[in-house]
């Protein structure tokens, strides 16, 4: 919500309370959001399964009466959101918001160091298939699987007999049974949950940015990132084996 309208939910609340505390205005939620620290995502024992893909976020200028009236004088400009989702548990347990400019596998090692435990494997689409991403998951869990397929016209290492590479692995299978069979052997298609998690940013949260600062809008998308989580915690079924 914009900080003028939190300001005024806040204060109808504990008036229906009848709590007679202070509300801070907009301003000095805006100056604290600034440097404002929270939690990173809990996370269980067993080793997670990464799922990362990345969206934009506009920057709100503005409204379209204001842009009809005089027109605009600046481009409207763009952040890209990075996210890295758990599998098992469908959360967000990584994010990073960077500028347009920034490309999606140098990513990959900002997110892993949000995790706390280890990573079994890491899931991504074509634009992390680079070197560097697989350096960067081999440098930080080496035992961790990268589940990326290779570009169409991509081609197997110098040593794919001898010592072939995990990218080779994925070559070697998709020439023995296609990307839709290398896709259901490797378990890619478990990527169609962090596309569901950016459905669900965009349609609870928004597409865009409110904030002005670098430091407010990572706290704007931490606090997205809580939101979005809590949200799907409380619409999760529980499960209880009767027999």
């Amino acid at each position: 919500m914009p900080l003028r309208q939190t300001e005024g939910l806040i204060g109808s609340i504990l008036q229906l309370l009848g709590l007679g505390l202070a509300v801070p205005d907009h301003s000095t939620l805006s100056r604290r959001a600034e440097t404002l620290q929270l939690s990173r995502p809990k996370m269980g024992h067993e080793p997670v399964h990464l799922l990362v893909d990345s969206t934009g976020l506009r920057l709100c200028g503005p409204g379209e009466w204001l842009e009809e009236k005089h027109g605009t004088k600046r481009r409207r400009a763009w952040k890209l959101l990075h996210l890295a989702t758990d599998a098992n548990a469908g959360q967000i347990v990584a994010s990073v918001l960077t500028g347009r400019e920034a490309d999606d596998g140098s990513q990959v090692g900002p997110m892993l160091e949000q995790v706390a435990g280890s990573v079994a494997s890491l899931t991504g689409d074509g634009a992390y298939d680079r070197d560097d991403v697989y350096a960067e998951v081999a440098a930080c869990h080496p035992n961790a699987a990268v589940i990326v397929p290779p570009r169409a016209d991509a081609v197997p290492s110098e040593a794919a007999l001898s010592a072939p590479t995990l990218r080779d692995t994925h070559l070697r299978c998709i020439a023995e049974r296609g990307r839709m069979g290398w896709q259901k052997a490797s378990g890619y298609n478990w990527r169609a949950l962090v596309k569901a998690d950016v459905s669900r940013w965009k349609r609870v949260i928004g597409d865009g940015l409110r904030s002005q600062t670098d430091g407010r809008q990572a706290t704007e998308v931490a606090i997205a990132v809580t939101v979005v989580n809590h949200m799907l915690e409380l619409g999760r079924p529980g499960y209880v084996r009767i027999a």
